[in-house]
């Protein structure tokens, strides 16, 4: 694990994120490092299509297909 610098607007909006996210502060920074990589690596897909991808991932493939048609 390693040290990040950030400047202080950043890390305040990271902070109030993740009072919403009920993420901690380096978990939400972490989350959002990992989006926006995947989003450089495929710029194509959009943030709801990665996660979609991301949760097909983990086995909520079944829930995903059940709130599609619940919309």
């Amino acid at each position: 694990m390693g040290i990040v610098n950030i400047d202080d607007e950043l890390h305040e909006q990271i902070r109030k994120a993740c009072s919403v996210s009920q993420r901690s502060i380096n978990a939400q920074a972490a989350f959002w490092i990992k989006i926006g990589m995947m989003a450089e690596l495929e710029p194509n897909l959009t943030y709801n299509q990665i996660m979609c991808r991301e949760l097909k991932a983990v086995g909520l493939e079944t829930y995903l297909v059940a709130s599609a048609r619940n919309d």
